[in-house]
């Protein structure tokens, strides 16, 4: 109980015990009047109490950003929701748009794929890994089904527009057990700014360096004008669904919700892997031991290709930004408290939408990082 609570409560007493003592002197009237005012005052006693107790319930965390971990954070802040009270809403607008909005300080957190270029290092933003993802080489060839093979340099090939069938001798010689069809590949891509573009050009950029020169790394690439467009994960997902022979790039759970099919990637190892959870950590895992503190510098942190015979070579973290300097007590512990269930207890949640939970290294570096995060020099997590 708070003290002033307490305050309230010893008066509350006091009086009681007055009335009592005096119950003879007084008129019925007045005892009716005096029991009115305990009755009040054990009211505010209560109310005190419950808002210091439940001081969050009112508290609204707004964040915007990476449509890769979309599926993912939607379910935790329903989950968080329904157990706290705390209302947290998340707009998939790309990870572009959600750096942006943190800059702007239009939000109190932001997702996105891509680690902060080092020319923002100075402003004070924190990077919490909260899940990890694979980006998926999928496909809508109709007579394929689930099966299919890829080296970088095909996918490379594919999307420069160099390959442009589907029985291309390159496809086909990594596919002998396949019969391909004579058709046209159609290219499908992100229209927006997007950390799925820049995982995807990224590992393009790592493995070929035909890409390397003529693209590189973005989150957005300058496709050649016979590609098709779509806005998020979700706009790419819908084209490829109603696009028969189409090719495109995804986060898993997009590709498994639509069921579009996913082709094997040649890892590494020089083995041919398809994405799945497992896959996914095993790269991060390989990776987990070179990340930076969440206050240091991001800029280039990478899983891509990674060592391993069971290593997805296109797994990426997704990223959580927030200002380690918070403005507002109630709203930053409240914001803090919501980081550290997601990094935890909110990790259950991952396998069921096709994304890889945290290994316990990732999140004992999530933990030193939240518990750094203050306001007006103290610290917001309370152990």
């Amino acid at each position: 109980m708070s003290e002033e609570a307490n305050k309230v409560t010893a008066d509350v007493r006091g009086r009681i015990a007055a009335a009592q003592n005096d119950r003879g002197k007084i008129k019925p009237m007045k005892l009716v009047i005096a029991g009115a005012i305990v009755a009040l005052l054990i009211g505010v006693v209560f109310a005190l109490q419950v808002l210091n107790s439940h001081g969050d319930e009112n508290v609204t965390l707004s964040g915007a950003g990476a449509t890769f971990p979309f599926p993912l954070i939607s379910k935790w802040v329903q989950v968080y929701e329904n157990d706290t009270s705390v209302r947290v809403s998340y707009e998939g607008v790309g990870s572009s748009g959600g750096i942006s909005r943190i800059v702007d300080d239009l939000v109190d957190f932001a997702g996105t794929d891509v680690p902060l270029a080092t020319d923002k290092d100075d402003l004070g933003l924190l990077h919490i890994p909260e899940t990890l993802g694979a980006v998926v080489c999928a496909y809508n060839v109709p007579e394929l089904g689930n099966g299919l093979n890829l080296t970088g340099d095909v996918i490379a090939g594919i999307f420069m527009l160099d390959i442009t069938n589907w029985n291309d001798p390159e496809i086909a010689s990594i596919n002998p057990g396949l019969t391909l069809p004579d058709e046209p590949i159609t290219v499908v891509r992100r229209a927006d700014g997007s950390g799925t573009t820049f995982i995807w050009s990224s590992y393009l950029s790592k493995v070929n360096g035909t890409w390397m020169e003529l693209y590189g790394a973005s989150k957005t690439i300058d496709w050649p004008t016979e590609t098709i467009g779509g806005t998020g994960n979700g706009g790419v997902a819908g084209l490829m669904s109603t696009t028969p022979y189409s090719i495109g790039y995804l986060e898993l759970s997009y590709a498994v919700e639509n069921e579009i099919d996913c082709a094997a990637i040649q890892n590494l190892e020089g083995l041919f892997v398809l994405p799945s959870t497992e896959s996914t950590v095993a790269a991060a895992t390989a990776s987990a031991a070179i990340l930076p503190a969440g206050d240091e510098s991001w800029n280039g942190v990478e899983i891509l290709n990674a060592h391993g015979d069971n290593s997805y070579p296109i797994a990426s973290f997704t990223y959580i930004l927030v200002y380690k300097e918070q403005a507002d007590n109630q709203k930053g512990k409240a914001l803090v408290d919501f980081l550290w269930w997601m990094v935890h207890d909110g990790q259950a949640y991952s396998d069921n939408l096709y994304y890889a939970p945290l290994p316990s290294e990732v999140v004992e570096l999530n933990e030193e990082t939240l518990r750094s995060i203050v306001c007006d020099g103290e610290p917001l997590y309370n152990e």
